[in-house]
């Protein structure tokens, strides 16, 4: 009786040991992981457009000759526009044959008639009111490619940052959402992550001032922001 007394004791020490957490063991942070998004619509102040004039001819001197000729008339009206010069790039230069495919049925190869010049220039407009009227001159001017126009703001920075802080109110009003239909207590900040959302245009409006120019609708530009913030539980 002894012996069978001293095994059971054996037994109910080792079960108490094995339910026992060592006293290391970490218990699991209480913590809430939410995700909150804000945007803030501007009007833009800064309005893009890429431009220039594409030529042919018989040879590629001429071609070139031509191009010239029709870019130095867009430059010097864009100068006299008031067009900086630092607001003016090349973004596209280029010379190409012309080819002659050869009739359907016939073997002969594609020869070269002709060569093709193509200069482009993106153009910065920060009097966005002007773009109607700069669009009719480069018209008068030669320009026979106008495309890409696009609007901008030149510092997002305060509007990213306004993103940013309402992005955080939705963030916590989440947090304290869930937490108080969950009845537990919200507690403080522990991460945050930031994440700026991309711009892009608003619901474009129309203007009704650009009766005598080529009609424009800058629109409006969203920027937003999206945070990750995990915060404690009390």
């Amino acid at each position: 009786m002894r012996l069978h007394s001293t095994a059971a004791v054996l037994l109910l020490i080792g079960a108490a040991t094995l339910a026992t957490p060592p006293a290391n063991a970490e218990e699991a942070p209480r913590q809430i992981t939410v995700t909150g998004a804000a945007e803030v619509l501007a009007p833009p102040d800064l309005a893009t457009i890429t431009a220039g004039a594409q030529t042919q001819a018989t040879t590629a001197a001429q071609a070139l000759e031509g191009n010239s000729t029709l870019m130095t008339e867009i430059f010097a009206e864009l100068e006299g526009l008031g067009v900086a010069r630092a607001d003016l790039q090349t973004s596209q230069l280029s010379l190409d044959p012309v080819w002659e495919q050869p009739a359907d049925g016939q073997s002969t190869p594609p020869k070269i008639v002709g060569y093709q010049a193509s200069n482009m220039v993106t153009i910065k407009l920060r009097e966005i009111s002007t773009l109607g009227s700069v669009i009719d001159a480069l018209g008068g001017a030669g320009a026979n490619r106008i495309f890409g126009v696009s609007f901008e703001v030149e510092d997002p920075r305060p509007l990213l940052d306004q993103a940013r802080t309402q992005a955080m109110a939705d963030a916590r009003a989440k947090a304290e959402l869930l937490t108080k239909a969950a009845g537990v207590t919200l507690g403080p900040v522990l991460t945050i992550h930031d994440t700026p959302a991309m711009g892009s245009l608003g619901p474009l409006r129309a203007k009704a001032d650009m009766a005598m120019a080529t009609p424009v609708a800058e629109g409006t530009v969203t920027l937003g922001a999206d945070v990750e913030v995990v915060f404690g539980l009390e």
